[in-house]
């Protein structure tokens, strides 16, 4: 009797672990995705960054509720002013170099440089601002939506007058 309980015991919670990932948002796949850099398809960034940034989804839809991955290829200079993200952000640095300053200016004596290889992550609603040095390749994962809030809403390119 000892043993009829274990299994079914083993099988009900086991049925409880996959109907908690199905809905947190994670589908079952029975087929590979592989990304060599040479196939990965850049679009122009979303309208909640400044224009100059590619984005390359390579895992879900940031857009909607559950896990996604993408990456984001900014070129030198680039800037997206202090801003906060309603979620946990995550960040892997590609290539090239991302600097990252907390607070509502941006002060680039406090900045962290994230050299390429670097992974970081912050809490949301983390004020923060972002430049990068060099063409910069970053790879952000979470789970979706993911939303960009700019602390000023005048520097929100959403906003920008057409």
């Amino acid at each position: 009797m000892k043993i009829i309980f274990s299994s079914a015991l083993a099988t009900f919670l086991t049925a409880v672990f996959l109907l908690t990932r199905l809905s947190a948002g994670e589908m079952p796949s029975t087929d590979m995705h592989l990304y060599p850099p040479t196939t990965i398809e850049w679009k122009a960034g979303p309208a909640a960054l400044p224009p100059g940034a590619k984005m390359a989804v390579l895992e879900g839809d940031p857009t909607k509720e559950g896990p996604f991955v993408v990456r984001f290829q900014f070129p030198d200079g680039y800037h997206v002013a202090p801003h906060t993200h309603p979620k946990t952000e995550r960040v892997t640095v590609i290539s090239g170099v991302l600097y990252l300053a907390t607070g509502e200016a941006l002060d680039r004596s406090s900045a962290k440089g994230l050299p390429a290889g670097s992974f970081g992550y912050w809490p949301a609603g983390m004020k923060h601002t972002a430049w990068s040095e060099g063409e910069t390749v970053i790879q952000l994962h979470g789970i979706g939506p993911w939303q960009i809030n700019y602390v000023n809403p005048a520097d929100d390119p959403r906003n920008a007058k057409k």
